[in-house]
């Protein structure tokens, strides 16, 4: 690392740390040549992820949006705000290490669908009703008899 007061290509590091939750490394680091002090951090460089909406529109994805919406359909259930955090970083990581840096909103509603129906199936119900856009109760019947049957097949399978 170049200092930044003399610009001696020289410098060694004299203690590291890690800071904001083990995302980045605070470096304390002593010009060779001048004796002066810095610090630096260091970060992993990472390509923003872009959230395509049903309109077509884009906006950097944004894990507090999953959370929110999750937190609305778990609202009164019993699902604790450790496990909604988990759903989210999960959903998170595999956002972040696809190939594709783009990522259709109705991809990661399916995705939080698929969490919800294992861990609470009202909030699976309100998420849904929410991101499917249900326009009468026969939408909402047709999507509780598709859980229903999921279910049924699920339980003739452990018998």
């Amino acid at each position: 690392m170049k200092c930044p007061f003399c610009n001696n290509p020289d410098t060694k590091v004299v203690d590291s740390r890690s800071q904001e939750e083990n995302s980045a490394i605070r470096r304390r680091r002593l010009c060779e040549n001048c004796g002066k002090r810095f610090t630096t951090y260091e970060r992993v460089d990472t390509i923003p992820i872009t959230v395509i909406k049903s309109d077509n529109t884009r906006e950097v994805f944004d894990k507090n949006k999953i959370i929110k919406g999750i937190m609305q359909s778990c609202n009164k259930r019993p699902v604790s705000a450790k496990q909604i955090e988990a759903i989210a970083d999960d959903i998170e990581n595999a956002v972040m290490n696809r190939l594709e840096k783009e990522i259709a909103t109705k991809e990661l509603g399916n995705m939080v669908m698929d969490y919800l129906k294992d861990i609470d199936e009202v909030a699976y119900v309100r998420f849904a009703s929410v991101y499917r856009q249900f326009k009468d109760i026969n939408t909402f019947r047709e999507e509780l008899e598709k859980l229903l049957d999921e279910k049924k097949k699920e339980d003739n399978n452990e018998k």
